[in-house]
């Protein structure tokens, strides 16, 4: 077991990523701590999150219930058979898409798709967001083929897939892309 004081430099590492708003402890905050489990990304950073939550999560990570169990070193987990582990939750997908020219793509899909600009790094842009409800694409630049050989004349790549609700929803989806030239296929 690593010694205290290393964990409490992590617990404050996680407090402190928290604060600044750094999307992959989310994920993890939601993992180990019950009460953030029904949360999206967005709102587990909005909560409110204080060292004590952050000890918390290292004690989970650790397999104990709480800071107080880790640091007696008491195994406070129960018998992995009583315990019921509820089902995952996805609550939704985002995929990558490998660009050549990341400026018109930011262009195709905030016009043409209507979807908007949730961050762009670099300068000039290399790596970026864009978001339209619950659908998150990142557009990464990429100045050499991603695949090899013809594969991209011979196959229809998936790039992603978006969920909405209803079928009226996809026809008026559909409707729209048309209208705004997007091709099919």
């Amino acid at each position: 077991m690593p010694n205290l004081e290393n964990l409490k430099k992590q617990a404050k590492q996680y407090l402190r990523w928290h604060r600044e708003r750094y999307y992959p402890v989310a994920a993890e905050i939601r993992a180990a701590l019950p009460r953030f489990q029904h949360l999206d990304d967005n709102q587990v950073l909005e909560a409110n999150f204080k060292l004590s939550d952050a000890q918390e999560l290292i004690a989970r990570q650790s397999g104990f219930e709480g800071w107080q169990a880790l640091k007696t070193g008491a195994p406070a987990m129960t018998d992995q058979k009583k315990q019921t582990v509820p089902a995952p939750v996805l609550s939704s997908t985002s995929a990558q898409l490998f660009v050549t020219d990341i400026k018109a793509s930011f262009e195709f899909f905030t016009t043409k798709l209507g979807f908007g600009v949730d961050f762009v790094y670099g300068d000039p842009a290399f790596y970026g967001q864009v978001t339209r409800d619950n659908a998150q694409l990142a557009l990464r630049l990429v100045c050499e083929p991603v695949f090899v050989g013809d594969i991209r004349q011979r196959e229809h790549l998936l790039s992603a897939g978006i969920t909405v609700d209803t079928a009226d929803e996809i026809k008026q989806l559909f409707l729209n892309f048309q209208a705004a030239g997007v091709p099919f296929h």
